[in-house]
């Protein structure tokens, strides 16, 4: 058992379970430095933060602290994309060769936006190696992602889109807004600024790089004390023996080791759905703002409406990529099988490498935001998230 930190912040009356189970996350599990929010609408609910923000643990994680949150910034390119279909300017179900005709190359003429967003498409990998350097140069990075060929026939199965989603997106954004915005521009102007929320895609060079936590992997006893269970070792053989969906889908473009995340060179460049960096509190204004349907965010109705939606099994629930059961909606995840968050069907939200993860539950009108430095090694259902987050529904259901 580890010391129990020093728990900063507030929680609200009737949510102290809350910060009992975060202080716990690092007694019991490791935690180095984290921190958790709720947020019902735009009021906060639990704002907590605690620990240190680098390994050495010598610099306290304080409240302004931002970490690399990977794929949980795919639920805010998710959101993007949202705002595009809410303002008429792209359609779930139209394919995306209407928006981008180059896209049609290879048999790609029929894939809709649903499929491309909801990892059907087959393009979860790329046949040419990309550099980080390439990121930058759009109109040659457009080029590659529309000649790319499926790697299965899209519609008929699911594969986590790790490193391209993202990459897809952002393209496909860029020909529709009248503005012909980035990515990581749009949501900053539109999402991120309407509710305060403190993440970026594309970490400004204004944005000094000393409140950005270090990261840090698990590894020798700490994976026997504390990951075990969560070990993906199909994944881990794959990428070992490069060769298989799991290789094609997490190794190119190179990110570099997950660990060394919280450096310029990776954060300054947009790569949506995969190098946001940011806090808990901004996670959860975002969901928080959807599920209370506050109106801060640019979201009709109809659009939320879509997003809180159960699901529909039109493909099988195994993912060629994760090898896990799992379920994408509208560029989210929903609670399904043995990964369940929030208190019904209707929630949904992203997970992050290591362990982050936000979320919007619709029936409760509460978002949920959870960041970590220590990187976890389970492929969707962190114990550290799953604790806070079963407290808080707990918590939320007395509430009710």
């Amino acid at each position: 058992m580890s010391p129990a930190p020093s728990v900063h912040g507030d929680v609200a009356a009737g949510f102290g379970p809350v910060a009992d189970a975060f202080r716990r996350n690092f007694t019991a599990h490791g935690e180095i430095g984290a921190a958790v929010a709720v947020y019902a609408g735009s009021e906060p609910l639990v704002d907590l933060w605690a620990g240190h923000r680098d390994r050495a643990r010598v610099a306290a994680w304080e409240r302004d602290t931002i970490v690399p949150v990977f794929s949980s910034s795919k639920g805010m390119s998710a959101f993007t994309i949202a705002t595009a279909v809410s303002r008429g300017l792209l359609d779930y179900d139209a394919p995306v060769a209407t928006y981008w005709p180059e896209f049609a190359a290879h048999g790609k003429d029929r894939i809709t936006v649903r499929q491309l967003i909801d990892h059907q498409a087959g393009l979860s990998g790329l046949d040419r190696t990309v550099k980080l350097s390439e990121l930058g140069d759009r109109e040659s990075l457009a080029d590659l992602l529309a000649a790319q060929k499926p790697r299965w026939e899209p519609g008929t199965r699911h594969g986590y889109h790790a490193l391209t989603l993202g990459l897809y997106q952002s393209e496909l954004l860029r020909r529709v807004d009248p503005a012909g915005r980035s990515l990581g521009r749009f949501f900053a102007e539109e999402i991120a600024a309407p509710v305060d929320a403190d993440l970026f895609i594309g970490l400004p060079e204004s944005e000094s790089l000393d409140r950005v936590a270090q990261l840090s992997a698990t590894k020798g006893l700490d994976i026997l004390r504390y990951e075990l269970a969560d070990v993906p070792l199909r994944i881990g053989a794959e990428v070992y023996a490069k060769r298989g969906y799991s290789y094609a889908a997490l190794t190119n473009p190179r990110p570099g080791a997950p660990a060394r995340a919280a450096r310029r060179e990776f954060l300054g460049i947009e790569w949506p759905g995969m190098n946001g960096v940011g806090n808990a509190r901004a996670l959860a204004r975002v969901y928080g703002a959807a599920a209370g349907r506050t109106g801060a965010l640019p979201l009709g109705d109809d659009v939320l409406d879509l997003l809180a939606a159960p699901t529909v099994d039109s493909v099988p629930a195994d993912d060629l990529v994760l090898h896990t059961k799992s379920r994408y909606h509208l560029g989210f995840r929903k609670s399904r099988g043995s990964f369940r968050f929030g208190s019904d069907k209707r929630a949904y939200g992203t997970t992050g490498l290591g362990g982050s993860f936000g979320f919007a539950d619709p029936t409760t009108g509460l978002g949920f935001g959870y960041t970590m430095n220590r990187l976890g090694m389970a492929i969707l259902d962190d114990v550290r998230s799953r604790n806070l987050r079963t407290a808080v529904l707990d918590c939320a259901r007395r509430r009710a």
